[in-house]
C-alpha cells in the first residue's frame, strides 16, 4: 500500500498496534461512514433550517399570495434531502477502496449503496415534482378561468409520466440497461399496458373532448339517471368525475362514460338566471259549461279579468247580432264558458305576478284529456335562480288556483276515496 487515500495515517496507526490490514481497513471506513453521517446531518440541517426556511420567510413576506401554496404544499422541503444525498453519493468512493480486498467485495458494495441513492433521488425528485404540480393546480383553481375549464386531469396526466420516466430510470439503474434499450422492449408489452390502464387513457381522452367541447365543467348541475347521479360537478379528474346530490351524498362516475352516454346539464338554466316551473292540474269535465250572465257580471269584480271579459263580450255580441240579422238559429251563437274564463284568468295572474319572469313564455293550456279528466298546464320561469324560491313560487301559485276555481264554477278531478263511499253510503241512510 503504496498509494495516498483518506485515512492511511489510520490504518498505518492500527497496523503498528497489530491490528490485520484488512481489519485496519474496514475499521477505517466504518469510521468515515460516521463522518460522512455527520456531513450529511449538517448538511441536511443547514439547508432545512437556513435555505428553505429562508425561502419560506421570503414568500411569507411577500404581497403574493399564490407563493403561500408553496409553503403550504411544502413542495420544496424534500429539497434539503439532495444535499446529504448527493454528499454520500460521491462520498462512498472515498470510504471504500476499489482495489482492496475486504471482508466483501468493494465493487460491488460501492455500486449498490450508488444504486441505492440514485434510486433514492428520483423518487425525491418524482415527489417534489407531485408537489409543485400540486401547487400549481392550486393557484390555478383560485383563478377566475378554473370555473370554466377543470385542469385535473391534465395534472394527473402529467403526474403519471413522472412516474413513467422515474421508474424507467430506476429500472434502469437496477438491470443496469440503458433507458432507451427499456422503451424500445416497452414496445412488446404495449397491449398488456393498454389493457392494464384502459380507463386512465380513456378518461383521459374523455376529459379532453369534455374541456374542448365545453360539456362539463366543475360547478355544473348534470343529471346521469344511469349513475343514479343528480348534483353538482365538485371534481374532473383523469379517472371520474365527482358529483354531490341533492342529498349531499358522493357520486362517482368514470370520465370516459360521460363522453360515450348522454347525460343532461341544467348550465343553460344557471346562464339564464331563472328556473323553470311546469305543472298540471285536473279539472272535472263535468263541471265545464257556458257562463251565465250573472256570472259575468259576478267574475268583472276580477280587476285582472275585466278587459278580457268586457272585450270578449263585445266580440260575440256582435257576432250573434249578425247571425240573428240572417235569421241563423241561436243555437249557433257564441258564448263565454267558466274553462276558457278561467284559462285566461290563471295567464293574467301569472302575467302580473311579480316573481314571474316575463322575458320567458308564460304559457296556459290543455292537455290531452282522459280518464282523470281535462289537464289544465302551467308553463313559465321565476326571475331568480334560486330552488327554493322557485319552490315557493310554484307553491303559492297552484295554492292561489285551487282556491279560487270554484269561482268559476269548475271542480277538480280526483278519485273517490274511501270517505267519499262512507258519506255516499250515510246519505242514503
Amino acid at each position: 500500500m503504496t498509494e495516498d487515500y483518506i485515512g492511511k495515517f489510520f490504518v498505518d496507526w492500527l497496523s503498528n498496534y497489530g491490528f490485520s490490514e484488512q481489519w485496519a481497513e474496514s475499521l477505517r471506513s466504518f469510521l468515515l461512514i460516521l463522518i460522512l453521517l455527520t456531513f450529511g446531518y449538517i448538511a441536511n440541517f443547514f439547508t432545512r433550517k437556513i435555505i428553505i426556511k429562508g425561502v419560506h420567510f421570503f414568500f411569507s413576506i411577500s404581497k403574493n399570495h399564490y407563493d403561500d401554496i408553496f409553503i403550504k404544499r411544502k413542495s420544496f422541503d424534500l429539497l434539503s434531502h439532495f444535499v446529504p444525498a448527493i454528499i454520500f453519493y460521491y462520498g462512498v468512493l472515498l470510504i471504500f477502496r476499489a482495489d482492496f480486498s475486504y471482508f466483501f467485495p468493494a465493487e460491488r458494495l460501492i455500486l449498490l449503496i450508488r444504486n441505492i441513492i440514485y434510486v433514492y433521488l428520483i423518487f425525491n425528485i418524482i415527489w417534489v415534482v407531485f408537489r409543485l404540480l400540486d401547487s400549481l393546480y392550486e393557484i390555478y383553481s383560485s383563478l377566475p378561468m378554473a370555473k370554466n375549464v377543470s385542469l385535473k386531469g391534465l395534472v394527473q396526466v402529467f403526474k403519471i409520466l413522472a412516474f413513467i420516466i422515474g421508474a424507467i430510470l430506476v429500472i434502469a439503474v437496477v438491470f443496469d440497461k440503458r433507458p432507451f434499450s427499456i422503451l424500445t422492449g416497452l414496445g412488446a408489452v404495449t397491449a398488456v399496458l393498454m389493457l392494464i390502464f384502459k380507463d386512465t387513457i380513456l378518461g383521459f381522452v374523455a376529459s379532453i373532448q369534455l374541456q374542448v367541447y365545453n360539456l362539463l365543467k366543475p360547478g355544473d348541475w348534470i343529471v346521469v339517471p344511469s349513475e343514479n347521479a343528480d348534483g353538482n360537478v365538485i371534481e374532473i379528474s383523469l379517472a371520474a368525475v365527482k358529483v354531490q346530490n341533492g342529498d349531499k351524498t358522493i357520486t362517482m362516475i368514470p370520465t370516459y362514460l360521460l363522453a360515450s352516454k348522454s347525460f343532461v346539464n341544467w348550465r343553460g338554466l344557471e346562464q339564464a338566471g331563472a328556473r323553470r316551473i311546469k305543472k298540471s292540474i285536473y279539472i272535472d269535465m263535468k263541471t265545464v259549461r257556458l257562463l251565465t250572465e250573472d256570472e259575468k257580471i259576478r267574475l268583472m269584480k276580477f280587476s285582472i279579468l275585466r278587459n278580457y271579459l268586457q272585450n270578449k263580450e263585445s266580440e260575440i255580441q256582435e257576432y250573434n247580432q249578425r247571425l240573428s240579422l240572417d235569421n241563423i238559429d241561436e243555437i249557433n251563437e257564441r258564448n263565454l264558458t267558466n274553462l276558457g274564463t278561467f284559462r285566461k284568468y290563471v295567464e293574467a295572474y301569472l302575467h302580473n305576478h311579480p316573481s314571474v319572469n316575463k322575458q320567458f313564455s308564460i304559457v296556459v293550456r290543455y292537455l290531452q284529456s282522459g280518464p282523470q279528466g281535462m289537464p289544465l298546464e302551467i308553463y313559465l320561469y321565476n326571475t331568480e335562480n334560486n330552488w327554493l324560491n322557485m319552490e315557493e313560487l310554484q307553491s303559492n301559485i297552484l295554492e292561489h288556483i285551487l282556491a279560487v276555481i270554484s269561482e268559476f264554477g269548475l271542480s277538480i278531478f280526483q278519485l273517490a276515496s274511501a270517505n267519499d263511499f262512507k258519506h255516499l253510503a250515510e246519505n242514503k241512510k
